[in-house]
């Protein structure tokens, strides 16, 4: 299996891409453009260069079966050094298509109460960044209220919306379509329009 690029400018790219996350992170619902970033099969160019900035060596990695291509593997490896994880509670990344199910959030790590940062970051493609189910968003990083409508797939719109997890433990949900991206943090409140 051949090797695809990763970052053209690994340096600079990486801590634009890095400053970008924070952003969407920071101002949950708020849609940053990650520029530049490669496509590696069936991995868009959004989830690439999140990929390519925050995983490495000691951050497994759980692959939807859409996503488990050798090339991916392979380039995953070899730019990040991310390992797949062996089990279900050593996952820090996971990365899932539109056929995410519910078994899938609620057998990542969601932290504890005293270390709820241990919680997974779920990076999820999406068809589009609008024209879904139209939500409003409250909580840190969001002065009143922000409304957004990302087309997600059933399980993780209930997820969202019923919290089965109390606060602070949960899971940090980054969502992508092409080449930008759209963050939800676990400390984000999400209500149906």
């Amino acid at each position: 299996m051949s090797l695809l690029t990763g970052f053209e400018q690994p340096i600079d790219q990486s801590q634009h891409a890095f400053r970008l996350i924070l952003k969407a992170l920071s101002e949950p619902g708020y849609t940053v453009t990650l520029q530049g970033g490669p496509v590696w099969g069936a991995l868009n160019a959004a989830s690439t260069a999140a990929l390519l900035t925050l995983a490495d060596q000691e951050t497994p990695i759980q692959l939807c079966e859409a996503f488990k291509s050798e090339q991916v593997l392979t380039n995953i490896r070899f730019h990040s050094g991310a390992p797949l994880a062996a089990q279900p509670e050593e996952v820090c990344f996971a990365l899932f298509d539109t056929q995410l199910q519910a078994a899938d959030l609620l057998a990542l790590p969601h932290g504890s109460e005293i270390s709820p940062e241990f919680g997974a970051t779920v990076i999820v493609q999406l068809n589009g960044l609008e024209q879904g189910t139209p939500l409003r968003l409250t909580g840190p990083g969001i002065e009143r209220q922000r409304q957004v409508s990302p087309q997600l797939p059933p399980a993780l719109l209930d997820f969202l919306i019923n919290r089965p997890l109390r606060f602070p433990l949960g899971l940090d949900i980054l969502l992508t379509c092409g080449d930008r991206l759209l963050a939800l943090p676990r400390t984000t409140r999400v209500e149906v329009c």
